[in-house]
């Protein structure tokens, strides 16, 4: 088995949020995941953004997600710039959750091999200097 870093030491500095990520870094606070939503095309979109990639427009609403999901596609990292150089190697994935929307995290608690397109993986967080925490991904066990 190939060992991977999982990054949960790794310190990261804690983003400055924007006016429409407030939401997104306040909820993580309490280990909650919210996604913009947009109602008058019945899809999530992640990252967070002012108005809908579907049609330009505003009033997005934010609800809270599963946080359960499967690997859609996973790169191993092996070179690293700061503040994860000397980390690797590390996997980092794009997740799509049962929303049906894609989040790209890391992925932490496993094995190289264990990764594979379609793997269940579940929400985990990791946690920030301000007490807000970042999302990533582990494999359902």
């Amino acid at each position: 088995m190939t060992k991977l870093n999982d990054t949960r030491n790794v310190e990261r500095t804690p983003p400055a949020p924007l006016n429409h990520t407030k939401p997104f870094w306040e909820a993580t606070r309490d280990k909650r995941l919210l996604l913009q939503y947009d109602p008058r095309n019945g899809k999530y979109q992640f990252f967070p953004r002012p108005v809908s990639i579907y049609d330009g427009k505003g009033d997005l609403e934010w609800r809270e997600v599963s946080g359960e999901g499967v690997i859609f596609s996973y790169t191993i990292q092996v070179r690293a710039r700061p503040p994860f150089q000397g980390h690797e190697p590390f996997a980092l994935g794009i997740i799509t959750l049962k929303e049906d929307v894609n989040i790209m995290a890391n992925l932490v608690n496993c094995e190289r091999e264990d990764l594979r397109i379609g793997l269940p993986v579940r929400l985990c967080w990791l946690p920030l200097s301000d007490g807000a925490h970042l999302p990533a991904f582990e494999p359902v066990r």
